[in-house]
Order: structure tokens, then C-alpha cells, then sequence
């Protein structure tokens, strides 16, 4: 690598590993078709990405960053934990069951004859197929 541009970085970056792997990341980014934030004056990746890092237009957090990103297989993905999550229905009556005890579950209890009465206001759907020839 040009000994000029590295010297340039060194203050940038304390690690000179850490500058290689950084700048070779930043490279295969503009191969890849990243734009430039200076001008190439026709030099080649590598060191177009050293001169970025020396000029500062491109912070080395943010190299390291997508440097990581690009090599991890999985992404853990932030969820909001279960607690965060709210609850259906009566929120009250549910924060106040869990509240008291966090292992038992409450169910609402229907009798069989408020099952019956619920049903029989139902009304069924019409089965006469000549009301539906009119219509189309």
C-alpha cells in the first residue's frame, strides 16, 4: 500500500491491522459500486480508500460497523420482549391476574345455558340459491 497514505491514516486509526482490514473492506465496497467521496485521480481502490480514511470523509466507526455486519451469518433481529408486549381484551383485568399470580392462567367460564341462549340469537345464513340467481 502507498507508505504516504498510510502514514496519513495512522492517527485515524491507532491499529495498523485494523487499517488494513478496514481499507480492504472499504475497497471491495467501491469495486462493489459504493460511490467515492473524493476524487479517484486514478488511483486504484485500495488506496482511494486510504485517502478516503485519511481525509476523513468516511469515519472508520462506520467502516468497522459494516465490516462486522458483512461477516455475520446470523442477524439478531431486536424483538420486544413478552412483557413489552400488551395484552387483548381487559387489559385491567388481565394486569391484575398477573399480578397476583404470574403461574395461573384465567379463563372466562361460560355455563351451557348462556352458550344456548347466544346460539339461538344467531341467525343462520340463507340457503335459497333462486335469490341468489336474481341478484346476479
Amino acid at each position: 500500500m502507498a507508505r504516504v497514505t498510510v502514514e496519513d491514516c495512522i492517527d485515524k486509526v491507532d491499529n495498523r491491522f485494523e487499517l488494513v482490514l478496514l481499507a480492504s473492506h472499504r475497497a471491495r465496497l467501491i469495486s462493489s459500486g459504493s460511490p467515492l467521496t473524493i476524487d479517484r485521480d486514478r488511483d486504484k481502490n485500495p488506496v482511494v480508500a486510504l485517502r478516503e480514511i485519511a481525509d476523513e470523509t468516511i469515519a472508520p466507526d462506520d467502516l468497522k460497523e459494516q465490516l462486522i455486519h458483512s461477516m455475520q451469518k446470523y442477524v439478531e433481529v431486536d424483538e420486544p420482549e413478552a412483557e413489552a408486549v400488551p395484552l387483548l381484551g381487559n387489559t385491567a383485568a388481565a394486569a391484575t391476574a398477573r399480578s397476583d399470580n404470574d403461574t395461573d392462567v384465567q379463563f372466562d367460564r361460560m355455563s351451557e345455558e348462556d352458550l344456548l341462549r347466544g346460539l339461538e340469537g344467531l341467525v343462520p345464513p340463507s340457503n335459497n340459491s333462486a335469490d341468489d340467481d336474481e341478484r346476479e
